[in-house]
């Protein structure tokens, strides 16, 4: 369509912008993951985190005021063991009765980990930490050192570049 002022009127095609599906949402980038967790809609502040980590964070960001929820994560999936080969034959099965194959060692058991999220859908560990967003029970500013827990108390008047 012209306009007398020589302006075109051009129509886009309608964007289908229906939700995921699923459990998990769209993210903003891999910093910023969400996912349903015991059906409500959280935003992912780690994944598999052992229970210690999952004491340390659910204490810290409950005193932050976040809704915290915690789920068992799923197992790691585990590789069929292969099956020997057949035996072709009968010379070739008295010479595999002789020799014995060691059976593969067993795996050790695999660590109980955890999801946790916030339900507060804006939150993202990297913007709280880097700024200045959460304190710890002592008062200070949680540092990554402390977010990480190779400090016992967050050190916040020491920028983290110097630390070393």
């Amino acid at each position: 369509m012209d306009f007398k002022s020589g302006w075109k009127l051009i129509f886009l095609p309608d964007w289908n912008l229906e939700p995921a599906t699923g459990n998990s949402f769209m993210a903003i980038n891999q910093n910023h993951l969400f996912e349903e967790l015991k059906g409500v809609k959280c935003a992912i502040v780690e994944k598999d985190a052992i229970k210690e980590r999952v004491d340390f964070l659910k204490q810290l960001l409950e005193f932050n005021q976040y809704t915290v929820i915690v789920v068992a994560s799923p197992p790691p999936k585990a590789v069929p063991a292969t099956p020997p080969p057949p035996a072709s034959s009968r010379a070739e099965a008295t010479t595999e009765a002789a020799i014995t194959i060691p059976e593969a060692p067993l795996a050790p058991p695999v660590p109980e980990t955890f999801t946790v999220g916030v339900t507060d859908v804006t939150f993202n560990s990297i913007n709280a930490i880097f700024g200045r967003l959460l304190k710890a029970p002592g008062g200070h500013i949680v540092t990554l050192a402390y977010w990480q827990q190779k400090e016992k108390e967050p050190q916040d008047d020491v920028p983290y570049f110097d630390s070393k």
